[in-house]
C-alpha cells in the first residue's frame, strides 16, 4: 500500500489528511498537494481523458472546488479571441495552448487560483501562457524539456506539478466513507458518443457536426460538475457553468448570466477598456467583471476610477442586447432533466439553440413546446449525470 501525506485537508485545521492505494497512479513533480488540490486534479485529469477520448481532440481543463471553471478542446484561435484574452503577443499555434487558453477564459474569474489538467504533455509555449496566471496546481500525462523549469518559477517554487500515469486504467468501482460507513458504487461509465447522442426533436432534425462536439464538451463537462449543474457550450468549449444549485432554474439564471458575461468580453468597449499601467492579468479580469455587472455600487464605481483611467459609459440594455443578437448556435445542457420550461424561455433569450438533458419529467410535454415555439432543437440523451 503507497501513501502520500498532505498538507491538510478540506481545511487547515483538519490534520492526518493522506491519500494511499496499492498503487498512486501519479507523481508529484514539484509542490506539495493538499486534499483539494488532488481532488481537483483526479477529478479533471477524468474529463480531460474522457474528453480526448470521445473527440480525438487535445482537451484542457481548469478546476476549482471540484467543479470545473472551464473546459476546451484544442481548435484555432481567432485574433478577436486572443485579443480578449490579452494574448495577442504570445504563441497560440500548439493544439495544447489553445485548449489552455479556451479553458481558463471559460470564466476567468472563477478560474483563480485553479487546478489545471491536461490530456496531452504540457509544452514550453504552454507553460509560458500558464506562468503569467494565478493557479495552484497542474496535473498532465508528462512535461517537455524546459516545461517544468518554468512553472518551477511560480508561487515561489511550491507551484505544485503532478504528472499522472497515462496508461492508467480507471477502477470499475468507487468509495467513500461518511461517517464510518462506506458507500461503494460502479464509477459513472457514460462517455457521450458523438454518432449516437440521444433522441433529436423535431424529428428528422439533423445535428451539425459542430452541435456534436459542443454536446460532447457539455456532457462531459457536467459529468464531472457538483450538481445540480447545467452549462452552455460554443466552438468546442464550455463559456459558461453553473454548479451546485438546489433548483435548476437557478442554474440556468446563473449560467445565462455567465455567457453573457462572456460574450460581453468581446464587445468593443470591453476590449478598448483603458486599463491603468501596471494592473496583474488577475486585477484585469476583475475590473472587467464589476464593469460588466449590471448592479453597481458606488463602491463599484469608486473601483473602477481606480484601475481604469477613463471610466467608459455603461453599457445600457439596447447596447448590450444588439451585441448579444449576434451570437448564435450555443448548446445548453444540464445534468438532470429540466422541471419546467421557465429553463428554456431563459435561454431563448441568449441565442440558444440546442437544449440537451436527460427528458423523463412529467411536463416533457411542456419542454417540447418550448423547444418548437423558440425553434430550438433538443436532445434527450437519457441518462443523468449527478455528481456528489
Amino acid at each position: 500500500m503507497k501513501e502520500l501525506n498532505l498538507r491538510y485537508g478540506v481545511n487547515p485545521q483538519q490534520k492526518g489528511a493522506v491519500v494511499r492505494a496499492e498503487r498512486l497512479p501519479f507523481t508529484v513533480v514539484n509542490g506539495s498537494p493538499g486534499y483539494i488540490n488532488l481532488l481537483d486534479a483526479l477529478s479533471s485529469w477524468q474529463l480531460v481523458t474522457e474528453l480526448k477520448a470521445a473527440t480525438g481532440l487535445v482537451a484542457a481543463a481548469s478546476f476549482k472546488h471540484v467543479s470545473p471553471a472551464g473546459v476546451a478542446l484544442g481548435r484555432p484561435i481567432s485574433d478577436d479571441f486572443a485579443r480578449a484574452y490579452n494574448a495577442g503577443d504570445t504563441d497560440l499555434s500548439s493544439p495544447v495552448a489553445q485548449a489552455f487558453v479556451r479553458a481558463r477564459m471559460g470564466d476567468p474569474t472563477a478560474s483563480y487560483g485553479d487546478i489545471l489538467s491536461f490530456s496531452d504533455p504540457v509544452d514550453v509555449p504552454t507553460a509560458e501562457l500558464i506562468r503569467r496566471e494565478v493557479s495552484d496546481g497542474i496535473i498532465a500525462p508528462g512535461y517537455a524539456p524546459g516545461a517544468v523549469g518554468i512553472l518551477q518559477q511560480k508561487k515561489g517554487g511550491k507551484y505544485l506539478i503532478v504528472e499522472m500515469d497515462p496508461a492508467y486504467e480507471f477502477p470499475e468501482t468507487e468509495q467513500r466513507t461518511i461517517l464510518g460507513v462506506e458507500f461503494t458504487q460502479q464509477r459513472n461509465p457514460y462517455i457521450p458518443d458523438m454518432n449516437d447522442l440521444g433522441q433529436v426533436f423535431p424529428e428528422g432534425s439533423v445535428l451539425p457536426d459542430s452541435a456534436k462536439l459542443d454536446i460532447v464538451v457539455a456532457q462531459l463537462a457536467l459529468k464531472y460538475t457538483q450538481s445540480n449543474s447545467v452549462a452552455y457550450t460554443s466552438d468546442g468549449q464550455a463559456i459558461a457553468i453553473a454548479p451546485g444549485q438546489q433548483s435548476r432554474i437557478h442554474c440556468t439564471r446563473l449560467a445565462t448570466s455567465k455567457a453573457e458575461n462572456w460574450m460581453l468580453r468581446f464587445h468593443p468597449v470591453v476590449q478598448d477598456l483603458p486599463f491603468r499601467d501596471g494592473l496583474s492579468r488577475a486585477e484585469r479580469n476583475t475590473a472587467i467583471d464589476v464593469y460588466l455587472n449590471k448592479e453597481k455600487s458606488e463602491g463599484d464605481w469608486d473601483y473602477l476610477s481606480m484601475v481604469i483611467s477613463n471610466t467608459p459609459r455603461e453599457l445600457d440594455e439596447l447596447g448590450r442586447s444588439f451585441w448579444l443578437e449576434q451570437w448564435e448556435g450555443l448548446v445548453l445542457a444540464s445534468d438532470g432533466f429540466f422541471p419546467f420550461r421557465d429553463n428554456i424561455d431563459r435561454a431563448a433569450l441568449l441565442g440558444t439553440r440546442y437544449v440537451v438533458h436527460p427528458g423523463g419529467s412529467i411536463r416533457d410535454a411542456e419542454i417540447k413546446a418550448a423547444i418548437d415555439e423558440h425553434d430550438m432543437i433538443m436532445v434527450l440523451t437519457g441518462t443523468r449525470l449527478f455528481h456528489h
